[in-house]
Parts: structure tokens; C-alpha cells; sequence
């Protein structure tokens, strides 16, 4: 059936790629924080041991370690041994399937840090926040930045000589000084809004009018970081594409032709969008990690600030957790837009109908 229908073909041979991404992405997600010498376990000990004998010490550790899956266990749960009495360490190999088969679960263990606390609940505790600050910024910032691009090129005069070189200078600043800029200005010299957290700490989540508000107001400064930042990238991605479509010859035949400068412009955009849909593909994962770096200077209460913690306090199942689902997300995405263009650029469906 896949031989017989292009498009089908097409599409399993781009998810083949991006499973064997996916994969990769898992191996590297796993062994990363494994690569340091610090042990879950030791950390989990420190903090609880204090005031323990022993004995009392000695059967603790043996519950964490068969907790996180570090030590060999029968059938009934109980630890198997080495002759000298010592646990039997579980090999790297064993916890990487364990890994595996937990995460397709959508089990990502428990938090060391907030331990007994599920990796998944501080996961869909941040994962709102995270969501409510990138979609718009993204989406919005997309759409806005190629539609102000689009015009800049086509109208040219002030409109470009001003809002070009302002989009150039917002696009170069990396993410996190464009963040540090805006506290200083808004934050610290004016005093006009909120620079960390994600609400007034004196109220309690829900929805009211209260919160709500004080939410909204903490919004703003983490939303422009990310948002300017995507509106300046795509304007000028745009304007290149848009001046390259505005010398070729089917505008130039067309503008002889009298034909109406609308119909012009919607031809005209509609091509020089398929090269920024290429564009949001490749360049997603980059805005993703830059909404994430926007929360950890604001400390907003997302995903970013999350990881940040995580990362300070060596709490690898959040870590863990965390950045697969980041990458997952991403993936997904790539793989939406790689999809949307081959069925929007005739020039692949041609190709693929070429080969059929």
C-alpha cells in the first residue's frame, strides 16, 4: 500500500526519521545525567539520615535504591546479594529499559528533592504556565513577524528603513539578555511591573479575580521576552524572502498584465511562506529553549524554572522528565510542519508523485 501511494510513503519514511530521532534523543536524555559521580540516592540520604541509627540507616538506603531501581530484586521484591551480604547493583543496561518501559508509561519516577513527590505531578503542576507563555508568544510572534516582514518589503520606505534595522538589533540579542534588559527597564528603573514569579505570593491559586489579575500582570514581561524576540527573527526571514519574490518574473508579468495588486501580494506571500514554514521546523526547537530560558530569568513557574531547579539541586528524575518532554513536544512539532509543508509546496508533491 505505501508503494503504491506516494503521499503515505512520504509520511512513514519522515516518521521513520523522526522515531530514530526520538530515540536517540531518549539514549542521550538517559545517560546525560548519569555522566556525573553523584548519587540520587546519597543525596536522598543526607537529608534523612541525620537522626537515625545505623540499622534504621542501612534499611533506608536499601528501600531507595530498590525504589529508583538500582539494586536487583526477586520475585517477591526482596534485594538479592552478593556472598559478602552487599546489595547486587542493577547494570546500566537493565536501567535503561527500565527507563524505557517508565517513560512510554508516561512514569518518570519519583523527585529526589521532593521525594515522594511523582515526577509527572510537578511536571502538569508547571506544564500550564509553560504552555499559556509559549503558544501565544510563538504563535503570535510567527504570524506578526512574517505579516510585518511581508509588509516592510512591499511598501518599503519608512515602514523599512525603520522597522528593519529594529528587528535586526531585538533578533541578535541572546534570549536571556533580551530578559535581563527588560527587568532592568520595566522592573527596576520605571517600577512598572513585576519582574519574578508568576503571581503576588500573598494569594492562592485559583480562578478569581484576584489572582487572575495579579497573574495577568506578571505575564507581561516574561511574554515580550519571548514574543519580540520571534516577531524580529520571522520579520526578517520574511523581508528577504518577499524582495526575492518581488524581482522574479511571474510578479514582474504579472504587474504588465494590470492584474490587481492584492492578488499579487497574496501570490507573492503565499510563496515566500513556504521557506519560513522550513524555517519555524528548524529553527522550533531553538524558540523552545529560549521560552524556557525566559522562565528561569523571571522565575516563572514553568517548565524552565523547573529544569533550573532540578539542575542546582542534582534531581535527575526531574531532569530526566522534564527535557523528554520537551523533546518530545519538539519532535511533534517538527514533524506537524515537516508534514504541512510536503503537502503545501507542489514542488515536493511533484517530486513525490514523480517517484510513484
Amino acid at each position: 500500500m505505501f508503494r503504491q501511494h506516494p503521499t503515505l510513503r512520504y509520511i512513514a519514511a519522515r516518521a521513520g526519521w523522526y522515531a530514530l530521532t526520538f530515540l536517540v534523543a531518549v539514549t542521550i536524555n538517559f545517560w546525560l545525567p548519569r555522566l556525573g559521580e553523584a548519587n540520587p540516592v546519597d543525596s536522598l540520604m543526607a537529608r534523612v539520615s541525620g537522626s537515625m541509627d545505623a540499622q534504621a540507616a542501612r534499611e533506608r538506603e536499601e528501600a531507595y535504591l530498590r525504589e529508583f531501581g538500582l539494586v536487583q530484586t526477586d520475585d517477591t521484591g526482596k534485594i538479592l546479594r552478593a556472598d559478602d551480604g552487599t546489595p547486587l547493583r542493577t547494570s546500566i543496561l537493565t536501567q535503561f529499559i527500565r527507563y524505557l518501559r517508565m517513560s512510554l508509561q508516561g512514569d518518570f519516577g519519583l523527585s529526589i528533592v521532593q521525594h515522594p513527590r511523582p515526577v509527572s505531578d510537578i511536571i502538569l503542576t508547571a506544564l500550564p504556565w509553560t504552555l499559556a507563555l509559549q503558544i501565544p508568544a510563538l504563535v503570535l510572534g510567527w504570524f506578526i513577524g512574517n505579516g510585518l516582514g511581508a509588509l516592510a518589503a512591499y511598501r518599503r520606505g519608512v515602514l523599512d528603513t525603520v522597522f528593519y534595522p529594529v528587528a535586526l538589533l531585538v533578533s541578535a540579542i541572546p534570549s536571556f539578555c533580551f530578559g535581563i534588559l527588560l527587568v532592568y527597564v520595566f522592573g527596576v528603573q520605571l517600577e512598572w511591573l513585576p519582574t519574578l514569579g508568576g503571581y503576588d505570593e500573598a494569594l492562592n491559586p485559583g480562578f478569581n479575580a484576584a489572582f487572575l489579575s495579579s497573574a495577568a500582570t506578571y505575564y507581561i514581561l516574561p511574554f515580550l521576552s519571548v514574543f519580540l524576540l520571534v516577531v524580529g527573527g520571522q520579520a526578517i526571514g520574511m523581508r528577504s524572502m518577499c524582495i526575492y519574490e518581488l524581482g522574479t518574473d511571474y510578479v514582474r508579468y504579472a504587474k504588465l498584465m494590470g492584474v490587481r495588486e492584492s492578488t499579487i501580494v497574496r501570490y507573492m506571500f503565499r510563496n515566500a511562506m513556504l521557506p519560513q514554514l522550513t524555517g519555524l521546523a528548524l529553527t522550533l526547537g531553538g524558540m523552545v529553549g529560549g521560552a524556557l530560558i525566559a522562565e528561569m530569568v523571571f522565575s516563572y513557574p514553568g517548565l524552565g524554572l523547573s529544569v533550573l531547579t532540578a539542575i542546582q539541586s542534582l534531581d535527575y528524575p526531574v531532569i530526566t522528565g522534564c527535557t523528554l518532554l520537551v523533546t518530545t513536544c519538539v519532535l511533534v512539532a517538527n514533524f506537524t510542519v515537516d508534514i504541512l509543508i510536503g503537502f503545501l509546496d507542489p514542488r515536493i508533491r511533484a517530486a513525490r508523485e514523480g517517484e510513484a
